[in-house]
């Protein structure tokens, strides 16, 4: 399916970096920006299609420019003009309702100029992308992973041509994206794939996730993060099905099983359990992290931010072992603290959603800066204490 020509419309922004409410353990950062609104990409399944994010025109083709961005941003970023300083972390840019790096980033630059900008001030960043384009700016990213650090990461459907050329017709191809990611990790940088989504009965079999893990681990990618895809009612699952339906009709039904009214467009948790079960058994022989490991942030961000991180990651792996967890619920009550943890230490027990065990790991990361239970579940030491 051909991708469509961008219709571009330009717009005034009053605010560009979006301040999360606690830090993004998915993509370890404090602050977002999309430099744009809509995408060219035109990926069939982009949940940014949905109703729920107000994105105007058609999505896909309609693109609109913050073209006061950089100006903004400019303002934003400077410390000698904020009344409190940026937490420490990485900013991320990519995802959410754009790809920083789409057909109108030639064209605009508005990417290149915000990381100019992030360069100026010595921030680390997180780059998310499904265009090689990125490697336009390679020569920007080095100087600012040199002295702060920058992750470089692309997101995939599978690793196959012909799927991406289908669903994902105004991207990069998979085969392009991975020689991308092969340049940047040959010039020191971390690297991650976002294996998501997933599409069922598509992507998501054993062979074809097995086959994309393998073609990451062959480019010594440093992490991939899994998941499936949602497909919330309205726009977005009307445009995919029809989508869907020009590939192979016969699918139809089988999504409607798995896909029936969730508010959220979610699927059958047994569906995911599952898909995520072969994902982790995959990863798992390979040596692959299925979360950012600490190597890569561990020095960018707080003790607080540290601590909510490594608990966030605890409770993804222990859940995908589909054993029981509570260390969700003591994300919340940590996020909360207004003053450095270290002061608080001997209250953690009496937080919300924190006992005993849980507190003596968090004392442990805020003594040693990670937690041995941790590093056994998601890099396969040998842990000291449960």
């Amino acid at each position: 399916m051909a991708a469509h020509c961008p219709q571009v419309t330009e717009i005034e922004a009053k605010s560009i970096l979006r301040k999360q409410k606690k830090v993004e353990s998915w993509f370890v950062s404090r602050y977002g920006m999309n430099l744009y609104r809509g995408c060219s990409h035109n990926c069939a399944y982009c949940d940014g299609r949905a109703e729920k994010y107000q994105v105007e025109g058609e999505f896909g083709r309609d693109v609109a420019v913050k073209k006061n961005a950089i100006e903004v941003l400019q303002r934003e970023l400077d410390p000698q003009r904020r009344r409190k300083p940026l937490k420490r972390g990485f900013v991320f840019v990519g995802g959410g309702v754009c790809d920083s790096y789409q057909a109108i980033e030639l064209r605009y630059e508005s990417t290149r100029q915000a990381l100019e900008l992030i360069a100026r001030y010595d921030l680390p960043v997180h780059m998310l992308t499904k265009s090689t384009q990125i490697e336009r700016d390679f020569e920007l990213l080095r100087r600012i992973h040199d002295r702060s650090r920058a992750i470089i990461s692309m997101s995939f459907s599978s690793a196959d041509d012909a799927i991406s050329a289908h669903f994902e017709p105004g991207a990069s191809r998979p085969s392009h994206r991975l020689k991308t990611l092969a340049k940047f990790k040959k010039a020191g940088f971390p690297i991650g794939m976002y294996l998501m989504p997933a599409l069922p009965f598509i992507t998501d079999s054993p062979a074809k996730i097995a086959e994309t893990v393998q073609s990451a681990k062959d480019i010594g990618i440093d992490f991939i993060i899994f998941g499936g895809l949602t497909l919330k009612a309205g726009r977005q699952q009307h445009h995919f099905y029809a989508v869907l339906r020009d590939y192979d009709a016969s699918l139809i039904p089988k999504y409607e099983d798995i896909y029936s009214s969730n508010p959220w467009g979610e699927a059958r948790k047994d569906y995911y359990y599952s898909i995520q079960n072969t994902f982790a058994e995959i990863a798992s022989s390979l040596q692959i992290p299925v979360r950012i490991p600490p190597f890569i942030w561990h020095d960018f961000v707080d003790e607080t931010d540290r601590v909510v991180i490594i608990l966030e990651h605890i409770d993804y792996l222990l859940k995908l072992k589909k054993r029981t967890s509570s260390y969700g619920y003591a994300v919340y009550s940590i996020s909360q603290v207004q003053e450095p943890l270290q002061n608080v230490r001997q209250q953690l027990h009496n937080m919300k959603g924190i006992g005993p065990s849980t507190a003596r790991l968090i004392c442990e990361i805020l003594d040693t800066g990670s937690s041995a239970f941790y590093e056994w579940l998601l890099l396969g030491k040998k842990p000291l204490q449960k």
